[in-house]
């Protein structure tokens, strides 16, 4: 039988970290979009500005997933919620019950803390949206995921004394 554990990362794991975000990159068939470094993955998880959280689990002592997050808010609740930037577990792991002890977790955080919500995109075709149904986690009808980024985003930042965006 497996021994499943789940704890919290440490620096020592960076280089797992960043080594599981390639992997899934390379699932997610978007391979050249990693750029992260882990030298980011530490100064982001362990430096002075701690920017996100992340859970490591471990089959037998073996790493063979993470879960990553952050805290955000929500204005209606007036409470904390997490964000699930990642979660991904090694294809000779899954079967085992690692995605959902790193989900379960994950919500007990949740809980502990107070958050009213834990929220996590899932690409369209991913096989993994089956397994959050089944959780009783449900798709959010209705919403549309954007984004600014690259480019985009140092554009929308620019030019200040333009005056007020037109919203419409």
């Amino acid at each position: 039988m497996t021994t499943i554990t789940i704890r919290d990362a440490g620096p020592d794991d960076a280089g797992s970290i960043l080594a599981m975000v390639k992997e899934l990159a390379a699932y997610e068939r978007e391979e050249e979009a990693v750029l992260a470094t882990e030298e980011d993955i530490l100064r982001d998880g362990w430096g002075p500005q701690k920017r996100f959280s992340c859970l490591i689990a471990e089959a037998d002592g073996r790493i063979c997933g993470f879960a990553l997050w952050v805290f955000n808010y929500s204005t209606w609740l007036g409470r904390a919620g997490i964000y699930l930037e990642d979660l991904y577990v090694q294809a000779w792991a899954r079967g085992l019950g690692v995605g959902e002890r790193l989900i379960r977790d994950l919500a007990r955080i949740a809980v502990a803390h107070g958050a009213q919500r834990l929220d996590f995109n899932v690409l369209t075709w991913n096989p993994a949206r089956g397994f959050y149904e089944k959780l009783g986690i449900s798709a959010h009808d209705g919403w549309i995921p954007y984004r600014a980024e690259g480019a985009s985003l140092v554009r929308l930042a620019g030019d200040q004394e333009s005056g007020p965006i037109d919203e419409a």
